[in-house]
């Protein structure tokens, strides 16, 4: 009630037909008949309760907005935890992937200096029979241990790297495992 007496006064007051001439209350005057037809809209307004159906709807959509938010900090908060969770496993995998490169270092070390005393123990047998083909059986044999050693440093690195790396991390760590392995056997 006392909305529609401050929109009565409002509209009374405001309106520009106090300053017409001649009888206000008149269906002749246009602006009595349209502030007539403001306060019959208005009231319609109240009537169907439009002002309660837009609050209500602002409403709802203040829930939908809050619902929402909530949502998405719920989420942040998921994306979070699980940023943290692969950055662990990441860490992980890199310290694997360490103990991988320099277990078949130490591997490729031991199984060349077995080929180089088998070789030497070969090469004492044989010495007299075929200098020729010691030299060449000592060759192949240091070039296939030399192959297998990066092979399987490479394969094997390369495995688990591949699976919890990006790939730019994976060719800068399998490019400086190859060249660390070729620098040593060579």
């Amino acid at each position: 009630m006392r909305n529609i007496l401050a929109l009565v006064l409002t509209a009374g007051f405001a309106s520009p037909a106090l300053a017409a001439s001649g009888p206000f209350f008149s269906l002749k005057n246009t602006d009595f008949v349209v502030t007539i037809a403001f306060l019959v809209f208005i009231a319609v307004l109240f009537y169907f309760k439009v002002p309660s159906m837009i609050g209500g709807a602002l409403d709802k959509r203040s829930e939908g907005i809050k619902s929402d938010l909530e949502e998405a900090r719920k989420l942040r908060e998921e994306a979070q935890a699980l940023l943290a969770s692969y950055e662990r496993k990441q860490k992980e995998v890199q310290g694997q992937a360490n103990a991988i490169v320099a277990a078949a270092k130490d591997e490729a070390m031991r199984a060349a200096e077995q080929a180089k005393v088998d070789l030497e123990a070969s090469i004492a047998r044989r010495l007299a029979a075929a200098q020729d083909q010691i030299a060449s059986a000592e060759a192949a044999a240091i070039r296939d241990v030399r192959d297998r050693a990066i092979a399987v440093a490479v394969a094997a690195a390369g495995d688990v790297i591949a699976k919890q790396m990006t790939a730019a991390e994976a060719n800068k760590l399998i490019e400086a495992s190859i060249s660390d392995v070729g620098s040593k056997l060579h």
